[in-house]
């Protein structure tokens, strides 16, 4: 049973017969004439009697018209709830590694509960190696992460948002900081960043020091305890106010990015595409 079919029966009980249905619902006669045998023959009765000119339900006709619109009128109504469901709303969980969570993602939350106040927001601050896990087990719809432009995964689907710029900083009264390297544990991209650099530029240092934050480097490097490398966006105030000294580091060594990452097999979910329009549309304001 063609629900094309109930929808033309129902046409023609409102209108008052078969040409009057067949211009309300842009259909040629013949059409209308067609789907009206073809429901008959599979109810096996016949709908209407038709006399003169006019059109009348049968007994069988009557018995069947207020089935006919229950079943449109339901579909109906399943259509308009799937199309409000492309609103975004219900829980949308988001993985953020701890840089990513103290400089960027605050504005992009309060503007997102703002836009969309039916979402309910799940904030996960996880480290980079910890990221590919959580969105593989389902433990997060999405992430943001700060990643070398080489990151790849064939289980995940990667984005690349923007470059990121790499500052070298140092304290303002270097004395002995020259000789301390501040530096990530193994998990964190800027370590590799950091030993390639120093290599290159054949720097010698008595002590390293290892951080597993990179907020807990910058407030070491205020402190005048050593140099380290950071993104600039994290310290780009206390460069500008001279609390500290940098340098940008030469392109062979920046290759970061920040990435919108989510499982290829996942569904989008509109709350998920919402994030990923705002994530976009603010990421071309940051570094103003």
């Amino acid at each position: 049973m063609e629900l094309r079919h109930l929808i033309t029966f129902k046409t023609i009980v409102e209108k008052g017969g078969f040409k009057r249905a067949a211009e309300y619902l842009d259909y040629s006669q013949s059409s209308v004439t067609v789907h009206v045998k073809e429901l008959e023959k599979e109810l096996k009765k016949p709908l209407f009697d038709r006399i003169g000119r006019k059109v009348f339900l049968t007994n069988y006709g009557t018995q069947f018209h207020p089935y006919a619109v229950k079943i449109v009128d339901l579909y109906n109504e399943a259509a308009e709830t799937m199309n409000m469901n492309d609103a975004p709303k219900g829980c949308l969980v988001i993985g953020v590694t701890e840089i990513f969570s103290q400089y960027r993602i605050p504005s992009i939350l309060m503007e997102y509960k703002k836009r969309y106040p039916d979402v309910s927001l799940s904030l996960r601050s996880l480290e980079n190696k910890e990221i590919s896990a959580a969105l593989k087990n389902g433990q997060i719809d999405m992430a943001f992460v700060l990643e070398r432009n080489v990151w790849f995964d064939k289980e995940l689907t990667i984005e690349k948002i923007k470059d990121e710029s790499i500052v070298l900083v140092r304290p303002v009264c270097p004395e002995d900081s020259e000789n301390t390297i501040l530096s990530t544990e193994e998990s964190c991209s800027y370590k590799s960043m950091l030993e390639a650099y120093i290599q290159e530029e054949q720097i010698e240092a008595k002590n390293t020091l290892n951080f597993s934050s990179l907020e807990a480097i910058k407030q070491c490097v205020l402190s005048g305890l050593g140099f380290s490398i950071l993104p600039y966006f994290a310290v780009e105030k206390e460069l500008a106010s001279e609390q500290i000294l940098g340098e940008f580091i030469s392109l062979n060594h920046t290759g970061n990015a920040t990435f919108i990452v989510n499982h290829k097999n996942k569904q989008l979910s509109p709350a998920m595409q919402a994030m990923i329009s705002l994530m976009k549309e603010q990421s071309l304001h940051w570094g103003e």
